[in-house]
């Protein structure tokens, strides 16, 4: 026990949980920027069985953020050379390889192998998919995500908690969020939320600390502030199977997400509404679409002068802070709530 020493000492990990380490299961979906430093972490820590499933090969571009590949893993199997990498890390381990997608035919077989899933995946069919399998399998589920200097971190299904449509109920249409290679991120995000959900699956196989649980931890790079939100689990029934599908674009109903064309129907149809952008002031006079600013992290000192308002949109870049600001509003805000994704500057 050597090797783990440093964390045995501690008196909440002790022997009998790093015992728990060395005995648990840990699926790890993606591994990209988040992935990597989530399986350094629990390789290093001594998580006795990890599986690793990623269909993509390894690209120059990933070298930036992905600090497990070097330039002569170019153009191999994720999953393959991340196995090979931990292996090498910690021998006495059991490394399980999966180069490929994992899919509504193959996530429920997968996901039951295992205590403990971790969601390091980008993007939404494949959030909502591993979501709904924890959900039907009982699985506690941690989960990251990251654009351009933010971070997310939460746990899902933690002893009857919160899922993730809990949080955001219906996937944003496919051409509503950019990815990081359309928007870009900074290299040393994925790296410090990677850790933390690192931290999160290690508490919660080892049964300390304050796990997070029906409470969303941000993370700003650009000013080094967090902020924590709460939002309770959702009175909706789960799907019977795993969805991971993408939304019919219906007409809006309250609590739903809107195009720029069906706002500019609301205006044409004189439907009185607040439209509120809830990203930082700069991004906002570099290029708004209207409505009043007021950045998310000071939402919550706002509420109450918007709760006489019949209707409210909340608009960012990506689709998160404004669906986070809706949820802040959903229990005490009696009229509509929408979001809406600010176009990119031309």
């Amino acid at each position: 026990m050597k090797r783990y020493d440093r964390q045995i000492m501690l008196p909440e990990m002790g022997l009998a949980g790093q015992q728990k380490l060395l005995k648990a299961s840990v699926l790890v979906v993606g591994a990209g920027g988040l992935g990597c430093p989530v399986l350094l972490y629990l390789a290093a820590a001594g998580v006795g069985r990890i599986g690793i499933t990623d269909g993509d090969v390894v690209e120059e571009s990933n070298l930036q953020r992905q600090v497990i590949y070097q330039m002569r893993d170019i153009g191999l199997p994720k999953a393959e050379v991340t196995a090979s990498r931990l292996r090498m890390l910690n021998p006495e381990l059991e490394i399980v390889s999966y180069p490929f997608r994992l899919t509504a035919e193959n996530a429920a077989e997968l996901i039951g192998r295992y205590d403990l899933v971790i969601d390091g995946s980008d993007n939404f069919p494949t959030r909502y998919l591993v979501n709904d399998t924890c959900v039907l399998l009982n699985k506690t589920l941690v989960f990251g995500s990251v654009f351009q200097f933010e971070g997310q971190v939460t746990v899902f299904n933690y002893q009857g908690s919160a899922d993730y449509r809990s949080l955001y109920p219906e996937p944003p249409l496919a051409d509503e969020v950019p990815n990081c290679g359309e928007s870009g991120v900074i290299g040393t995000l994925p790296g410090i939320i990677g850790s933390m959900m690192a931290n999160e699956a290690i508490k919660v196989i080892c049964g300390f600390g304050e796990v997070l649980a029906g409470k969303l931890l941000t993370y700003n790079a650009l000013n080094n502030e967090s902020l924590l939100f709460s939002f309770s689990k959702s009175t909706k029934k789960p799907a019977e199977e795993p969805a991971g599908t993408q939304p019919q674009k219906n007409k809006p109903t309250p609590s739903s997400s809107l195009s720029l064309d069906e706002l500019q129907q609301m205006d044409e149809r004189d439907i009185s509404y607040l439209l509120i952008d809830v990203r930082e002031v700069y991004e906002y006079e570099e290029h708004n679409i209207g409505g009043m600013n007021i950045p998310l992290y000071d939402l919550s000192q706002h509420i109450p002068e918007l709760l006489p308002y019949h209707t409210l949109v909340f608009c960012c870049s990506a689709g998160t802070r404004s669906r986070i600001a809706l949820n802040l509003l959903k229990d005490s805000f009696r009229g509509n709530l929408y979001t809406l994704v600010v176009p990119q500057a031309q």
